[in-house]
């Protein structure tokens, strides 16, 4: 039995949003075991002395696309939905496991990825094969033929292999009732922990414009349907405020970006209790090195139409009362610029609001509400010690991590710079 006390904290209480002053925290076997004011007794526990800093829970990333990244690292002037594979799967999943130790080593103890990566590279974390986040996997998203999910070309006449999509797509194509269906039983035998849904046009994809409603409203329904029958869920990539209208009305339980969410829309959304995760870094920092890393120039347009809409989204958002869960969705260099989403968010939003976004926002949107993004008894022992007060300082949770003197995941160090 491997006990923990860290004792000389300020405790990050972040469903209220403030500093709390006194505490000591026990972790046993992976879990938080006891908290308390004043001074706890374990006679076997190891102490953690956080010498003043912040103690607080690590962080969710809901969006992220672990093996697109790998599979375009290095190749310039490709569509962003390409899947013709870039390198071989062994190759790929080297780059894999790297992205996926420098996110948690960024303070990311847990990450939902929204398509591409399957339940093998989460079993790999599991077994403690790779070092990285807690993972949810989406499999492959279900997309339209000529939908966000579709990478060829319209110069491509030959219809799309699936072994394409197996070595390092983040789609597949399913058209009416039936292949939907298929796609999303499929998906759940391989071991998707949630199902992602192109319902709308997209950035990275070259021939359907941003404000193209993709899927029928039968074909939106039968995938919820089938998710639901497995007791999983259903995230959609939509941007218009159409587009989230008929995901709600379907079902959907997560809406991807939503940066042209209207007040309509948003007040739906509060209604049905259906979760925004926007993705702004990725918008920003297309602007900003797109042309560099040779981006077509139709995919530069529609980046600069989404992005001039990102910050009244997060303000729509929040005025109507939805709840917001933290996303960044890069697929062009996320170990450099993951961490900057807190930055976007606090143009807009509280440093309370954002905190809450990647904790206890995020820990239910992957169902794990009071076991995740949260300290308390009980809770899983994901845990940061912060060198300063983030409420004040959202800078302290960016960059690689330099801020953070220790990461630990399930009651397991990851990186630790206090004496013990």
């Amino acid at each position: 039995m491997t006990e923990f006390l860290f004792k000389n904290f300020a405790l990050l209480d972040v469903e209220r949003g403030r500093l709390l002053s006194g505490h000591q925290v026990l972790v046993r076997d992976g879990k938080i075991a006891q908290i308390a004011k004043g001074a706890i007794r374990a006679a076997k526990a190891q102490v953690v002395d956080c010498g003043g800093r912040t103690l607080m829970p690590g962080l969710i990333d809901c969006h992220v696309h672990m093996v697109f990244v790998a599979n375009h690292a290095g190749i310039l002037g490709r569509s962003g939905m390409n899947t013709t594979p870039a390198m071989l799967p062994s190759l790929m999943n080297a780059y894999v496991a790297e992205l996926m130790r420098g996110m948690i080593l960024r303070g990311f103890t847990t990450a939902r990825d929204a398509g591409g990566a399957d339940l093998g590279h989460k079993q790999a974390i599991e077994r403690k094969l790779f070092l990285g986040p807690r993972l949810f996997v989406s499999g492959r998203a279900i997309s339209q033929t000529g939908g966000h999910g579709d990478g060829r070309s319209q110069a491509e006449l030959t219809e799309p292999c699936s072994c394409v999509h197996l070595a390092g797509g983040i789609g597949r194509l399913a058209d009416g009732d039936a292949e939907v269906r298929k796609a999303v039983r499929d998906e759940i035998r391989l071991g998707a922990d949630q199902i992602k849904l192109m319902a709308g046009g997209g950035v990275g994809s070259l021939h359907d414009p941003i404000d193209q409603l993709q899927y029928s409203t039968a074909e939106l329904e039968a995938v919820v349907d089938e998710a639901t029958r497995s007791h999983t869920y259903v995230l959609a990539h939509a941007y218009t405020a159409d587009a989230i209208r008929r995901c709600i009305v379907a079902g959907v339980r997560t809406i991807e970006h939503g940066n042209l969410i209207d007040e309509d829309a948003a007040r739906k959304m509060v209604r049905a209790g259906t979760y925004l995760v926007p993705t702004l870094v990725t918008y920003d920092v297309g602007m900003k090195i797109g042309r560099e890393m040779q981006m077509p120039e139709a995919t530069m347009a529609k980046r600069a139409y989404v992005y001039a809409a990102g910050s009244r989204s997060l303000e729509l958002a929040k005025r109507a009362g939805v709840k917001i869960a933290f996303g960044t969705d890069l697929y062009i260099k996320p170990d450099q610029y993951q961490s900057d989403e807190f930055l976007i968010r606090a143009e807009v939003l509280s440093n309370a609001d954002v905190i809450r976004s990647a904790t206890t926002v995020g820990a239910e949107v992957v169902r794990m509400p009071g076991q995740i993004g949260v300290i308390k008894e009980g809770a899983f022992a994901d845990l940061l010690v912060v060198d300063g007060d983030p409420l004040k300082n959202i800078k302290l949770l960016t960059g690689q991590g330099e801020q953070l003197s220790v990461i630990m995941k399930e009651g397991e160090f990851v990186k630790n710079r206090l004496p013990i």
